[in-house]
């Protein structure tokens, strides 16, 4: 398989940064109506549209298009992967049965975490205001002044956050269920693979063609020492990750000798020696 097969759709993240750019868009409309000579209003407005019921709706109805769209999307992989692998009829089954499964509350739980997310919006722009504000008035500039500054900014504050939640939202989603349905067939290794251009940093491209455990998650930072606070997570996981977490369907996927992360470190093993250690001759 190609290491694209397992790579989140565009399509789905394209889809997903157009809803949120919506709620930017219900932002400035209500900003807009204000008195924007009042810099608290504005604070006042934002916190407001957080707690409202449209909200609440509108953030549910767009996690659930994008989680169902991701969903969907792996279960197509999945299904391409079933041909070329001698688990073929174990994988079909376990996708008819799935949702009956554990699957169906990790998807309603993604769902959550991203209706949460997006509820948060406008509270994340409102506490960049309440900085704004305040550094401003340190300065002794006028509330009118300031207020008119917010309005012109709102947009170029919140695309940047925008494309950040798409990314990494559709991102980990696809991870969290490429995850579910591998150990749900018992496969415990993914290979680690980057997008392989200049954009990839340097922490990921260490990682990248190294056989990972879902039960081991790497700290790709911390074994290039570099300090962060991202600790350990799987491919796709970390903001603005393109590293894809592609399933060891066949011990043929990689070449052996081959790089393994184990324990905190990066090592070689065999293919004999691989097989012996972690039971996967059925694998072959």
């Amino acid at each position: 398989m190609n290491q694209s097969d397992f790579s989140p759709s565009q399509r789905i993240e394209a889809t997903y940064r157009r809803s949120l750019k919506t709620v930017m868009k219900e932002i400035v409309k209500t900003i807009a109506s204000l008195d924007i000579t009042d810099p608290s209003a504005i604070l006042a407005a934002l916190r407001e549209f957080a707690n409202s019921r449209d909200l609440r709706q509108h953030s549910y109805a767009m996690a659930s298009r994008m989680i169902t769209g991701v969903y969907a999307e792996n279960a197509r992989t999945w299904r391409e992967a079933a041909r070329e692998s001698m688990k073929g009829r174990q994988i079909y089954i376990a996708l008819q049965r799935e949702l009956q499964g554990p699957l169906g509350t990790r998807i309603q739980s993604l769902i959550d975490r991203n209706a949460e997310l997006i509820k948060t919006f406008p509270l994340h722009i409102s506490t960049q205001v309440s900085q704004y504000v305040n550094a401003e008035a340190m300065k002794g500039r006028r509330p009118a002044a300031i207020a008119a500054d917010l309005v012109k900014q709102f947009p170029d504050v919140s695309e940047s956050r925008i494309n950040l939640i798409a990314r990494t939202e559709t991102s980990k989603a696809y991870t969290e269920l490429t995850r579910a349905r591998a150990e749900n067939l018992g496969l415990e290794w993914y290979v680690w693979n980057t997008s392989d251009d200049a954009r990839v940093r340097k922490a990921h491209r260490r990682l990248d063609g190294v056989l990972v455990s879902w039960s081991d998650p790497p700290s790709p930072e911390e074994l290039e020492g570099i300090n962060s606070t991202l600790g350990h997570y799987h491919a796709g996981s970390a903001p603005n990750c393109r590293c894809i977490a592609q399933p060891l369907l066949r011990l043929d996927q990689v070449q052996w000798p081959c790089q393994i992360y184990r324990n905190g470190a990066i090592e070689y093993t065999t293919w004999t020696r691989f097989k012996k250690t972690e039971g996967l001759q059925d694998a072959a």
